[in-house]
């Protein structure tokens, strides 16, 4: 069947698939699942690979674009993968987490049907189920902007997409059965770069080459599984012009702090002598440093990298200084022809406060992440089908966890399903807060936030003097160091089941994550899209029939 047939017959279909978009073009991909052997550090290892590529294939869009996406689960396990910033709008069915889909059973596929509405920048996809992510299927994703919208820089000469994370020689499988045991997957073995560290023996294959002169446009994302990494380029300096999703005032820095699931998007310029130089991602705020590098050369260039790779800075206090120097760029626009400063954020009542503390503890002798006393369980039946099929209560329990963290000892722990239920289109203000030695990424599903504020110490309410209410980065995940909060300001205007989640894999696999239900009360199609015709159906609701579909 062409693509102009499957499109034609899709939008004849708008009725009963969620997602479709007539007038906006789509792109169409098949995806292989597949296991391999590979070794990254030296060592052979299962791998998990997409159409056999390490990591997995990017994806390549613009704005409004609809992405056709047709995975095939050839592991032994159900599997699923999200779209890690795309904010799904009304559409958490595509969301591809435990508590929004049922997993793909192994041997069978799901197509995802989704748009990336009104949205720019720099994104990745990774696996949610089991630890499939220490083993691989994870990659880019760009979302472009329309030819008809200005960007603030001149096009580059060309653009890479450059994932850094650090890498575990064991087996997702391995890892999988330390955290089931109650234990912690410990330390990583080194740093990858786009799957690979240069041995700097001389005979490293470049990962990107660039002309003498020219500028080039890098997108890098952290997709590690416990360290924040710091990225450099011997000799080169980077100019900031998007970070997740958002164009940025155009700083220049000689090094970036990439936390756990946060994308960049830098300016780099061909300006030096013509020959070898080292990319560098190196671990922070770690006793002992692990350090992955990767070749660029310039074309027709002479001469290897200089072994002396430039220095990461010491301490966590340089971080959260780089975090206050991001700023909105006011004047640009996004996705839309409006400026990105048009939006007044800090203008808009709050009509709700939700204060959550992270925790570490252990159940029965085995260790536990919880928020606010509450470890999060996935139950069988997906929290959205339960919710949509109107069986919630015998799955789970809206608001358990409350707006403010139990008075009760920190080391105290329940397990179960963490749902809280928020009013559709509330502004609301959350506040995180670490009282732990680590660094904590969080990221919210289905949205982008104000990151407003990140100090030292514990948040009361007269910190709202401090705020950052005019050019504060809206993106997609936000970070609070050892002993310190953060706050984020958002509205909840798109209906459906958003997770909220550690972006360290171990904590979210041990309990560190919840869900937001912004209920669809009026069940009208403006707020929320309709459960999709191959929406596949697990735990209670399998033999269920079908609720009646939202109206207008």
């Amino acid at each position: 069947m062409s693509g102009m047939m499957l499109m034609l017959l899709l939008c004849l279909s708008v009725g009963t698939i969620s997602v479709v978009h007539c007038g906006n073009p789509y792109l169409f991909f098949t995806w292989n699942v597949t296991y391999g052997t590979l070794s990254p550090l030296g060592v052979p290892q299962q791998v998990i690979l997409i159409n056999g590529q390490f990591p997995g294939p990017n994806i390549n869009s613009t704005t409004n674009n609809n992405i056709v996406l047709n995975v095939f689960n050839n592991l032994d396990e159900p599997f699923l993968v999200t779209w890690h910033g795309l904010q799904q709008r009304k559409n958490s069915w595509q969301d591809g987490t435990l508590g929004t889909m049922c997993p793909i059973p192994p041997g069978t596929n799901y197509t995802y049907q989704f748009q990336v509405k009104d949205q720019i920048g720099t994104y990745m996809y990774y696996p949610t189920t089991a630890m499939h992510k220490a083993a691989g299927a994870f990659g880019g994703l760009r979302v472009n902007s329309r030819l008809l919208i200005p960007v603030p820089y001149a096009d580059p000469e060309d653009e890479y997409t450059v994932l850094i994370g650090d890498w575990f020689t064991k087996s997702h499988t391995q890892l999988k059965k330390l955290l089931d045991g109650g234990r912690s997957m410990a330390r990583p073995d080194g740093v990858l770069i786009n799957g690979k560290s240069s041995k700097g023996d001389g005979k490293d294959e470049p990962l990107f080459v660039m002309k003498p002169g020219k500028t080039y446009k890098y997108r890098i994302c952290n997709v590690g599984l416990k360290n924040t990494l710091n990225f450099r380029i011997q000799g080169h300096s980077m100019k900031l012009v998007e970070l997740e999703g958002s164009h940025t005032v155009q700083n220049t820095y000689d090094s970036m702090d990439v936390h756990l699931g946060q994308c960049f998007s830098v300016l780099v310029t061909a300006d030096k002598d013509p020959k070898d130089y080292y990319m560098v991602a190196s671990t922070r705020f770690t006793n002992s440093v692990l350090t992955g590098k990767g070749i660029i050369r310039y074309e027709n260039g002479k001469g290897p990298a200089s072994p002396e790779l430039p220095k990461a800075p010491v301490g966590w206090a340089w971080s959260l200084n780089q975090f206050r120097s991001f700023r909105w760029n006011l004047t640009a626009s996004a996705a839309r022809p409006n400026p990105q400063g048009s939006y007044h954020y800090g203008k808009i009542n709050i009509t709700r406060t939700i204060k959550l503390v992270n925790s570490a503890s252990k159940v029965d002798g085995k260790l536990r992440y919880a928020i606010n006393g509450i470890s999060h369980v996935d139950p069988e039946t997906p929290l959205k089908l339960a919710d949509y099929y109107k069986v919630y209560d015998k799955v789970f329990k809206f608001d358990t966890m409350k707006d403010t963290p139990p008075a009760t000892a920190a080391d105290k722990i329940t397990m179960e399903p963490n749902v809280v239920n928020i009013t559709i289109r509330d502004f609301v203000e959350i506040i995180f807060e670490n009282p732990e030695n680590s660094l904590q990424t969080w990221h919210l599903d289905g949205y982008s936030f104000f990151s407003v504020a990140s100090e030292p110490g514990t948040w009361t309410p007269e910190k709202r003097s401090n705020y950052n209410l005019l050019d504060a980065v809206s993106r997609y995940t936000v970070q609070v160091f050892p002993k310190s909060w953060a706050a984020i300001m958002l509205t909840f205007d798109s209906a459906g089941m958003w997770n909220v989640r550690s972006e360290q894999p171990e904590r979210r696999y041990l309990g560190q994550q919840f869900y937001v239900g912004v209920e669809n009360i009026a069940r009208s199609l403006r707020n929320e899209y309709n459960m999709p015709d191959n929406a596949l159906v697990c735990g209670i609701v399998k033999d269920m029939p079908k609720p009646a579909p939202f109206s207008m």
